[in-house]
């Protein structure tokens, strides 16, 4: 499983991930079977969460939907009179110290607090999860830094990707913190002698560690909605006044933390399409021989990956911009109401920098049953995905391409290896 997010959009995985562990589970008859988890920005804290939860997790996604619906953002991030003061010197880049507007303090508290961390390592010393990957962005190199916590009987992969370093480590607070510290909002993050900001600014191959580690099937959740072609609004392109800061901050966030999964998505199915389309052409010897030509340049070999990806049906940044004009907000709603003005966060319909802030029980809620309709929406696709549950004790039945002959028919790709 991938897991990325966003800051509040990371409700939305919630909701995907409670129809699959708790609907999906009643029709399967048993939790589907999950051997690797990587998570980056609040995906991280949603992946250490379901980890602690391995030998349960229909009951502990029921209360990290319990966790998330009662969010008050004045309980999240701290935001009064000094944040205000430091607004000037964060934007003019004073200081070396890493901080961001808000006071994530109370964020800090909840995740010491709500995730049993003995449990993490527990889980993965009973094999009942064989890898835990968090993707952190090393300030000092701007390198991708994957650590990762695996089972016993699993190593550290010895390869990876252009300016990404893996690294075995004991997962902790400190690591979920890192991977989830979106730039200028939130502080970095310290480990060892280093400070660490969200993984999701320079890993452009973010499915790299699970493939790494051995996946053979992909289930990715993502937090931005899939858009086709040109799309034209009415009234596009007009706006009652030109954007400001915030704006921009919104748009560029969604190019450095939502965009790099879905081209990477996209190249996976075009390498499977070669593997598919070279056995049909050149026959089941297609494979072997590609990956003894990589073999010999000592590069990872090739394989047929299944992939299922789930999206928002609807624009987030839109319905952060209701949410804001609407002003029911959680808590002490004055507190709220004020600095979203001070921030004047959003413009005309869209408040994507609103989506990645709005840690309100009642956005998060309507971000949580999003998510679990639209799995809901693709339940035949989630259950062919899965595998019956007679199947979770051992491999999927998958078929590799050069094991099994030829395709019945070459549009329809076979299970990988």
């Amino acid at each position: 499983m991938i897991l990325s997010g966003g800051g509040a959009r990371g409700a939305y995985e919630v909701g995907v991930l409670w129809y699959v562990f708790d609907d999906l589970t009643r029709l399967r008859g048993a939790p589907p079977r999950v051997d690797i988890l990587c998570g980056t920005s609040v995906g991280a804290i949603n992946a250490c969460f379901l980890t602690a939860h391995m030998s349960d997790p229909v009951l502990g996604l029921r209360r990290l939907v319990e966790l998330w619906s009662g969010l008050q953002l004045t309980r999240v991030l701290g935001f009064g009179v000094r944040q205000v003061a430091s607004i000037p010197r964060l934007l003019l880049g004073g200081g070396n110290d890493g901080r961001g507007l808000f006071d994530v303090t109370p964020m800090a508290d909840l995740v010491q607090r709500e995730i049993s961390w003995r449990a993490v390592t527990r889980t993965l010393r009973r094999q009942q999860l064989r890898a835990l990957s968090i993707s952190c962005t090393e300030v000092s190199t701007g390198r991708t830094v994957v650590f990762m916590q695996t089972a016993p009987n699993m190593v550290i992969p010895t390869t990876a990707p252009p300016r990404t370093l893996f690294r075995a480590d004991h997962i902790g607070p400190h690591h979920a913190l890192a991977s989830a510290a979106i730039p200028l909002l939130f502080p970095a993050v310290r480990i060892d002698d280093e400070l660490y900001l969200d993984g999701g600014l320079r890993q452009n191959t973010p499915i790299a560690p699970a493939l790494r580690l051995g996946a053979t099937h992909l289930f990715t959740i993502g937090s931005s909605r899939e858009v086709h072609g040109v799309v034209v609004r009415e009234g596009a392109g007009k706006m009652a006044r030109a954007p400001g800061a915030s704006f921009l901050l919104g748009k560029i966030l969604n190019a450095f933390l939502l965009d790099h999964i879905d081209v990477d998505v996209d190249q996976l199915k075009r390498l499977n399409d070669v593997i598919v389309d070279g056995t049909v052409a050149y026959g089941p010897e297609f494979l072997s021989e590609m990956n003894a030509a990589a073999k010999r340049r000592d590069s990872p070999h090739y394989k047929y990956v299944e992939p299922l990806v789930m999206r928002p049906s609807e624009d987030l940044g839109r319905l952060a911009a209701e949410h804001v004009r609407k002003g029911h907000f959680r808590g002490d709603p004055f507190v709220t109401k004020k600095l979203f003005q001070i921030l004047d966060l959003g413009v005309g319909d869209e408040a994507d920098l609103a989506s990645y802030l709005l840690f309100d029980g009642d956005f998060c809620r309507t971000l949580i049953e999003m998510g679990r309709a639209d799995a809901h929406a693709r339940r035949d696709e989630l259950l062919a995905f899965f595998g019956d549950a007679a199947d979770d004790g051992g491999n999927k039945p998958y078929r590799a391409p050069m094991e099994s002959g030829s395709y019945d028919h070459p549009s329809i790709p076979p299970y990988g290896t």
